[in-house]
């Protein structure tokens, strides 16, 4: 069985009916397994729960922070009837090499996406990137390949993990620039949903990863004071690698 659909980032609510019914439309119920990031959301696995199927967590690709597929594979077992691929921040899954996965095991493929913003606006996110990318020091820019349109311009603070981000995200704040961490806790640590399992890197993004300002209205005084501000606390970290 392979069926490969997509819908848009809406209402957690919404977004939770929508995949539990394609879920269930596609005959996936009460003993199957549905893989699932643990990076990001909790609606994705709480869908696979309200189709009566059971979310299993694979890691991620550390540059995408999307289902990394050779991964997926081998979260596989004889009851997995399903995939659901969530793409984070702008930059898209690996989509070709997770249909190929599909296609190899029979397996249900669903995208959730996200919402499309105005050509126009994309493209003075991505130039805001691209003066980001060029000005930012002591952080790891973001991978920009593969079409990313920033709808987070997510970057990695070095260091000693969730210590130095938070302290980093305090100091910035301070500074007058808004930043905010996306993802506090990955959902294979929740109540609900909590396993056993090995994702270190889902677990060093959660620790690592920090979203700065790239809308689309910000001035290019805005940017300045974002790279000011950033580049005047990487000296209190560890460099990039």
């Amino acid at each position: 069985m392979l069926s490969v659909t997509s819908c848009s980032r809406c209402a957690p609510t919404i977004c939770r009916m929508g995949t539990a019914a394609m879920l269930r439309a596609a005959g996936v119920g009460v003993g199957d397994e549905v893989v699932v990031p643990a990076f990001g959301n909790v609606e994705v696995a709480e869908a696979v729960a309200m189709a009566g199927a059971l979310p299993v967590f694979a890691d991620i690709d550390p540059a995408t922070y999307c289902l990394d597929a050779s991964l997926v594979e081998a979260a596989l077992t004889p009851r997995t009837a399903a995939v659901v691929v969530v793409h984070r921040f702008g930059r898209p899954a690996d989509m070709g090499s997770l249909h190929r996965l599909g296609e190899r095991h029979g397996l249900l493929v669903l995208e959730r996406g996200e919402s499309e913003a105005p050509y126009d606006e994309i493209a003075r996110r991505r130039q805001r990137a691209a003066y980001l990318d060029g000005k930012l020091r002591g952080v790891r820019t973001p991978d920009g390949g593969d079409g990313h349109t920033y709808q987070q311009y997510v970057v990695r603070v070095p260091g000693n993990g969730r210590p130095d981000r938070d302290a980093f995200a305090r100091a910035l704040r301070g500074r007058g620039v808004e930043c905010r961490v996306p993802v506090r806790t990955p959902v294979h640590r929740m109540p609900g949903f909590r396993r056993c399992v090995s994702l270190p890197e889902t677990e060093r993004a959660v620790d690592e990863t920090l979203a700065l300002p790239v809308e689309a209205a910000l001035t290019k005084r805005d940017m300045q004071r974002v790279v000011s501000a950033c580049n005047a606390l990487g000296g209190l970290l560890q460099p990039a690698h």
